[in-house]
């Protein structure tokens, strides 16, 4: 049995009226569930109690469940338990310009990039949609707040699981929905190149993120296994046709690591590479854990001046989490 939440509007109207109702009724349905966050069909008074029956008997809306809390300094790490018991994390950051959430995709991760703890767990399955729009739920329930600003970063590769990461976006950022902006949503990819070309279809301002992390394929190949499906010039042809298709900036998202990709020869292949096209880096200072041997670079501040007289667009990340293993790349899919 499908969860309603895993609906988004369109969706539901065809719902409605395949059943001869009319379609109104999937924006009472988004309204009830994300403006009155009602958790139980039968209180949905303003339908007919036999729409409602129809309703329990084609749709449930079961929850997952924060199975733990940890908290750090302006974060906050959530360990969530699935309906079927597998486990994925999420976390809540306070920025200057809102609260932020990174969202898990998928239950474990198959792309297997050397520096990320996430991917020591290989891919269980996709997480629904439902089950990525509950994250958000249950932590505005939790912190009793609104939340503005969702990033797709979390366990999994999206666009490994496309469609439902999709539709989780059509549905928080419809604004009977959860109301998040589509600029305010972000969407990381380690390269999927025929979905990236896909994803420019798309009609909303949604943002991309790529995870390149090395300037040229041997670094690449080296610590990511995807180059050697998706080279860096097939990655760099799909994002040009992306830009000239949306006008849209591209978020290039570069991992410092010490003494494999921080040289400044990095940063001039770096910039040769990017020249010239609508793209800004930003530069993630490496979060180190006890199972891989990967240390945090010495050299980011060189390395960011480096490309800016390159004339490249370059900030560094603001670390967030790294006292509780709530950081980039630090996420398991697991309860201990």
């Amino acid at each position: 049995m499908k969860n309603l939440i895993s609906l988004n509007m369109e969706q539901l109207e065809d719902y409605f009226l395949k059943l001869g109702e009319k379609k109104y009724k999937a924006t009472q349905i988004f309204e009830w569930l994300y403006i009155h966050k009602e958790k139980d069909i039968d209180h949905f008074t303003n339908l007919k109690k036999d729409l409602r029956d129809t309703l329990k008997k084609d749709f449930n809306l079961d929850f997952i469940k924060i199975k733990r809390k940890e908290e750090g300094p302006l974060v906050k790490k959530y360990l969530f338990e699935l309906k079927d018991g597998n486990y994925v994390e999420a976390v809540l950051m306070e920025h200057d310009y809102g609260k932020s959430v990174c969202v898990s995709s998928e239950v474990g991760c198959n792309m297997g990039c050397k520096f990320c703890e996430s991917g020591r767990l290989k891919k269980v399955r996709g997480l629904e949609a439902y089950e990525m729009v509950e994250q958000i739920l249950l932590i505005e329930e939790d912190i009793k707040d609104k939340i503005n600003n969702v990033v797709v970063m979390g366990i999994g590769e999206p666009f490994d699981n496309y469609d439902n990461v999709i539709n989780f976006i059509k549905i928080i950022n419809h604004p009977k929905g959860l109301g998040i902006g589509s600029r305010h949503i972000t969407v990381s990819t380690c390269g999927l190149v025929p979905k990236i070309l896909e994803f420019s279809n798309l009609p909303l301002q949604v943002n991309l993120a790529i995870s390149l992390h090395a300037p040229n394929d041997v670094i690449r190949s080296q610590i990511m296994p995807i180059n050697k499906v998706y080279n860096i010039s097939q990655l760099m042809g799909s994002l040009r046709k992306y830009i000239l298709k949306t006008n849209r900036r591209v978020t290039i998202e570069y991992v410092m690591l010490k003494e494999v990709n921080d040289s400044l020869e990095c940063a001039h292949e770096l910039a040769n590479l990017l020249k010239g096209m609508n793209v800004y880096v930003n530069l993630i200072p490496y979060n180190e854990t006890n199972n891989l041997d990967f240390k945090k670079s010495e050299r980011i501040k060189e390395f960011k001046e480096e490309l800016s007289k390159q004339k490249i667009n370059v900030t560094v990340r603001k670390e967030f989490g790294d006292s509780i293993s709530a950081a980039c790349g630090q996420l398991r899919s697991k309860e201990v």
